[in-house]
């Protein structure tokens, strides 16, 4: 079993004494600046980079030279990459690093990469000088009765000019901080204390970031130059991605986040060795760990992921925490305790089901929702031949064996954000639906078109089914939805997806290197495209659903058609196979029935105009930093809440006050856990109150607590699709002919009294 991502084998043979010509050396660019701290290239890093551009020049799907035109590609990535808003360099910042621009070809080529880190130092030291301006303004007064206004998206504006434009436009960005959080109420010395705290940890985390964090982000600038999902995964970045697709590491059971210099629990994971212990609490702060009976580090102030590292180990070995507990300040009593690391399994990223009861004229359907975050397998436990390897579709089938236990009427598949991952997981998911047949075709880059079926016969669902997917579901994602559709076997449900038509694998770097302890890191490299079954490409189109919900974001912003580099679209011949069913004259008499529902569904309407108004701002690009006009937005805005507020908990006032932000109460506050007579009724994807604070600004348990309203949030759209596949189960039932025409193997109509 090899190890794929939208998978196919990577077939070739390289030889580890490649030779190509040495192009002269790249002259280090002068400069007028002081650094902050410089960081400088590792010899393994050089020669990493070498080796990768050897494997994207000649095995990639797109494969391109490395040379002076692909340069100027990587010169405009990198800067892109660490000023995507234009708010650090000036124009005279990249007029100084012009001559370069056709250099990097060289630098990469000869193992000299002193001007890729040159350029990032001269932006540590730009980023210093702009919070170091922004803490300056602070100990001044702004005047917010004036009619100017800021560029919320500068991605596509011009640097500024010189260093007075770039004053001028912290300026702007300070006094929208500034005006956020007035009113939300905050008096000036809490905005003032607040701001500069903001700011300064800006700064101390830019500090922490290391000579790997620089390479990775230059070699993703040369990776995403050629094509926009391929990808530099350093080592560490390397290990957690092969984590996120097993689902499981060993360490504690503990889920870590940075808060100010210290490293705090967030959450303690159900059933593992942290929470079996009882010694761990949520808010407890580690400020040391220790291996086994060694001496402790101290870890107060690290880069989180340096903690977790030292955190996770070999399964069943020690490790010591040095604890300060929750409740104790910051002079409190420390605390020892020892855990025994264990497997740990991400189950909140695993399949989940729950089941929607939806009644119509007063029949009660059903329906069973599998919720999948991402298409997920232990690749490794699959090769060693382990039983119980984690996968995406054996935990599907569990799932659909107990829906059928609890009979629903249909099944809905919620692909939302789904972004993707293995292509065998497809593949194998779309086979519990089908019965025998291909699911995706893959082009090589020399042409060659390749089926991947499914190959067991039978269906572990026979009933109807749907897909639920947005913007956010790609590639495996789009696969499934596909084959579902060409299929005839299910109903897509929501708005057209991303548009990722192509496929990657992992190239580990490490088999070049000439030292076992030098490692090099993984390319996650586009090889192929796939194709539907019938022929087309979910390739920037990605997939149209039969039922349609509305767009939440514009192709400029999110999705493949937002990237200048992505693959066209194209088409190659259908492949053979025999759909399951045809659906297509259940879709007008559904689609009538949906627009009828949601004409009268006050929260399908509120999401709506929600939709809309986030589209407009983004088009107008500008927001307002004159109060009155400000106060007035956050007014309306705030009435718009109560109403919505007053409706969903049932009440006729909507000036009575209602546990949640807009309550006179809570306005500018995040939600808190309430009593049961006081439910905080919110629908997911709805705009909030703004109260003009980062995440860790908040304290944790604020911030918890928001994350749960969230996650307990009443979800519209998939209320709808649960209603949309309970009117397809009663139109198959009361129409035997039609079922048998659009399902003809479905075994509800085998069922007595159906």
């Amino acid at each position: 079993m090899k190890k794929q991502l939208l998978t196919v084998a990577l077939a070739f043979a390289m030889s580890a004494h490649v030779v190509t010509a040495q192009p002269e050396k790249v002259a280090a660019v002068k400069t007028d600046t002081t650094p902050v701290g410089q960081l400088k290239p590792a010899a393994a890093q050089t020669q990493a980079a070498l080796w990768a551009s050897r494997v994207l020049a000649r095995y990639h799907y797109k494969a391109t030279p490395l040379d002076d035109a692909m340069s100027a590609k990587i010169f405009d990535a990198y800067f892109k990459a660490l000023d995507s808003e234009k708010l650090y360099f000036t124009q005279a910042d990249i007029d100084n690093f012009a001559p370069v621009r056709t250099k990097l070809d060289d630098a990469i080529n000869n193992e000299d990469l002193t001007v890729p880190f040159q350029i990032y130092n001269i932006y540590q030291q730009r980023f210093f000088d702009r919070m170091t301006y922004a803490r300056e303004l602070l100990k001044g007064k702004f005047d917010f009765t004036t009619d100017e206004s800021l560029q919320i998206d500068r991605e596509k504006a011009p640097w500024a000019k010189n260093e007075e434009e770039a004053k001028d436009l912290w300026r702007k960005r300070v006094k929208n901080d500034w005006l956020r959080l007035k009113l939300a109420g905050k008096e000036d010395k809490a905005i003032r204390e607040t701001l500069d705290k903001r700011y300064e940890g800006y700064q101390n985390r830019l500090k922490k970031l290391n000579n790997e964090d620089v390479f990775q982000m230059f070699m993703n600038a040369y990776a995403m130059a050629i094509e926009p999902h391929t990808n530099y995964l350093g080592p560490r970045s390397a290990e957690n991605f092969d984590i996120a697709m097993r689902l499981s590491l060993d360490g504690i059971g503990a889920v870590l986040q940075s808060r100010e210099d210290y490293t705090v629990i967030r959450e303690i994971v159900p059933g593992g060795p942290a929470d079996k212990s009882g010694k761990l609490k949520v808010g407890d702060r580690i400020v040391g760990v220790a291996q086994g009976n060694g001496p402790f580090t101290d870890v107060m102030g690290w880069r989180i992921d340096d903690v977790v590292q030292l955190v996770r180990g070999e399964r069943n070995s020690t490790v010591r925490l040095d604890v300060l507990p929750a409740d104790a300040g910051q002079d409190g009593k420390h605390t020892t305790i020892s855990i025994v690391r264990q497997k740990i399994s991400m189950e909140e990223q695993s399949a989940k089901k729950k089941i929607i009861e939806v009644t119509d004229n007063g029949v009660k359907r059903r329906i069973g929702v599998i919720q999948l975050p991402t298409f997920y397998q232990d690749f490794e436990a699959r090769r060693k031949g382990d039983k119980d390897f984690k996968s995406a579709t054996r935990d599907v089938k569990r799932i659909l064996g107990e829906l059928k236990k609890e009979k629903v009427d249909n099944v809905l598949i919620d692909l939302r954000n789904n972004g993707g991952g293995s292509l065998i997981e497809a593949v194998e998911l779309t086979g519990l639906f089908i019965d025998k047949g291909p699911v995706v075709q893959q082009r090589s880059a020399e042409g060659r078109v390749e089926v991947e079926s499914d190959t067991d016969a039978g269906l572990a669902w026979d009933g109807p089914m749907g897909v639920l997917i947005n913007r956010g579901s790609a590639s495996a994602s789009e696969i499934f939805a596909a084959a579902i559709q060409d299929y005839g076997r299910g109903i897509i449900i929501g708005e057209p997806s991303f548009g990722k038509g192509t496929v990657q694998t992992l190239i580990n770097l490490d088999r070049f290197s000439q030292n076992d302890k030098l490692k090099y890191g993984e390319l996650k490299m586009t090889i192929a495209q796939f194709f539907r079954i019938n022929g087309g490409t979910t390739q920037l189109r990605g997939v149209t659903p039969d039922i349609r919900f509305p767009v939440t974001s514009d192709d400029d912003n999110f999705g493949e058609a937002s990237y200048d580099n992505a693959l066209p679209w194209v088409q190659i011949k259908p492949a053979t196979y025999m759909p399951s069913g045809d659906l297509k004259e259940l879709f007008n008499p559904l689609q009538k029935k949906h627009d009828s529902r949601v004409a009268k569904d006050r929260d399908f309407l509120d999401i709506e105009q929600d939709i809309a108004e986030a589209l407009k701002v983004r088009k107008d690009n500008l927001i307002s930093l004159n109060e009155t006009v400000r106060r007035k937005e956050r007014e309306n805005q705030e009435a718009k809440a109560r109403l919505r507020e007053s409706r969903l908990a049932g009440k006729d006032n909507p000036d009575e006050p209602v546990s949640g932000p807009g309550s006179k109460e809570q306005r500018g506050k995040v939600p808190t856990p309430t009593s049961p007579k006081k439910t905080n009724v919110v629908l997911k994807g709805a705009a909030s109150a703004d109260d003009g604070l980062q995440g860790d600004e908040r304290s944790l348990s604020a911030e918890l607590a928001a994350e749960k309203a969230a996650k307990n949030a009443k979800d519209v759209y998939l209320q709808e699709a649960a209603h949309i596949l309970a009117d397809e189960a009663g139109m198959l039932k009361a129409d035997t002919r039609m079922a048998s025409r659009a399902m003809p193997y479905m075994s509800m109509l085998k069922q007595p009294g159906n």
